[in-house]
């Protein structure tokens, strides 16, 4: 059994692919060789595995596309002085009111608020990542000044990305709940009503609040100091608070949410933005050249890792290991429930730790997971757990997720902070365990 899950070409993918990430490997680099490598595996040749790498990339450029306008967002945004007005105004209270007993209750506050924003990205304003890399680096001060773990925040801001959508249907998780997971249930044979979903994720949404408390108060409590120059380098380019600006900055963003919101497109969102500053005449027509270059300097190597992340889940998909995997388990496990739901999870850990994402696992795996929670007796709640959880294992902790991605983005702005080690490893682990454990449960008492 564990000889044919190891020889299956999506396992050897995201063997290698987390092998030399961990090695250092740059994040593409690998996605390339390990895509490569699991299509020659599975018997493919060279130039199907190619063709099939080829063809997926196309899949990834209106992310990326996405992402460079983000980044010309983030861009103009900062050039208004906004953050940088926040950190000061927060710098300031922390030096003159915050001392002694009170500033470890401001501390929590200030990570509160953090998560409760990246929480909201998802549901009450569903921007997604959109946020971090306007409102993080400049706060990166605020972090040192309390000598906070960068690897803390990651794993806060990857629990607000992940949670809300896995068990809130509203945002992206009406997306992911309604219209993905209920979906194909029901076009698998298994009709559960949508007022029950939170319900059916709450266990789920146990365990990955535990792996955050855990993170917080116990792995990266301790105070984490970080070089002062390589910020203040960050952030070299001083930036002129005018309340002109102020207005602008205040106005750019209100549009900006409202277009991603009202049109469901980034990219416009970004666009009007940017417009909102050429207007008020805080940059000129001739400057949007250089917004838009450091723009894409600032969030193009998402959109890259985003493009290859898609070209990778299409050699993996071309390869027949998912099917392969899933089918496996079907024939595997008997009759045995608590197997067939820790196998069920762990292949969906497996699978989207390769494509990064939770919602193009979901139907990849439901054809066959559904009607083998059928077969094993279980409830439509537990078939709507084990599946759901399925494809949310993996979204945290692996290298080319979204959720992972964007926190470095922010955390990383003054180049101290690592995506491999400071990021994918401690969501890995504080997450995907936790859920791995608390998936079983539901699958098992739901």
């Amino acid at each position: 059994m564990a000889w044919e899950i190891l020889l299956n070409p999506v396992v050897f993918s995201v063997a290698i692919l987390l092998l030399l990430s961990l090695l250092r490997l740059n994040v593409v680099f690998a996605i390339i060789i390990a895509a490569l490598a699991g299509g020659l595996w599975a018997g493919l040749g060279e130039s199907e595995t190619l063709e099939a790498f080829s063809s997926g990339l196309g899949d990834g450029a209106r992310i990326a596309f996405n992402y460079a306008m983000l980044g010309a967002f983030s861009i103009v945004i900062s050039r208004s002085g906004l953050t940088e007005l926040l950190a000061r105004t927060l710098l300031k209270k922390i030096n003159r009111e915050i001392t002694g007993q009170r500033i470890a209750g401001f501390k929590y506050i200030l990570l509160l608020l953090l998560m409760l924003i990246s929480m909201s990205s998802q549901n009450l304003i569903p921007i997604h990542i959109a946020f971090i890399p306007i409102l993080i680096p400049s706060l990166l001060p605020v972090f040192a000044k309390f000598r906070l773990d960068r690897r803390m925040i990651a794993c806060i801001l990857t629990f607000g990305l992940i949670t809300p959508y896995m068990c809130f249907p509203f945002g992206f998780g009406r997306i992911y709940l309604n219209d993905i997971l209920l979906g194909n249930l029901k076009s698998n044979g298994v009709v559960v009503d949508p007022s029950q979903t939170v319900r059916a994720m709450a266990i789920p949404a146990l365990g990955m609040l535990i792996g955050l408390l855990i993170a917080v108060f116990i792995s990266y409590r301790k105070p984490r100091d970080y070089d002062p120059a390589k910020m203040a380098t960050a952030a070299s380019v001083e930036v002129e608070i005018r309340p002109i600006k102020i207005i602008a900055g205040v106005v750019a963003v209100v549009v900006g949410f409202a277009a991603q919101i009202w049109l469901d497109s980034l990219f416009i969102a970004a666009l009007a933005a940017v417009l909102v500053f050429v207007i008020a005449r805080v940059i000129h027509l001739r400057d949007t050249q250089d917004v838009f270059v450091q723009g894409v300097y600032l969030m193009g190597a998402i959109g890259i890792v985003m493009i290859a992340a898609n070209g990778f889940a299409s050699v993996m998909k071309a390869t027949g290991g998912v099917e392969t995997l899933v089918e496996f388990i079907s024939r595997g496990v008997g009759e045995y429930r608590g197997l067939a739901v820790f196998m069920m999870l762990f292949i969906g850990l497996l699978v989207t730790m390769g494509i990064g994402s939770s919602f193009s696992t979901v139907p990849l795996i439901a054809a066959i997971y559904v009607p083998l929670c059928v077969s094993l007796g279980m409830s439509p709640l537990a078939t709507l757990a084990v599946v759901g959880v399925a494809g949310a294992l993996g979204d945290a902790g692996s290298p080319v997720s979204e959720s992972v991605l964007g926190p470095t983005a922010g955390l990383n702005a003054d180049g101290q902070h690592d995506h491999i080690y400071d990021s994918t490893v401690p969501t890995f682990l504080h997450y995907n365990i936790p859920l791995l454990i608390a998936g079983w449960i539901a699958g098992m008492v739901l």
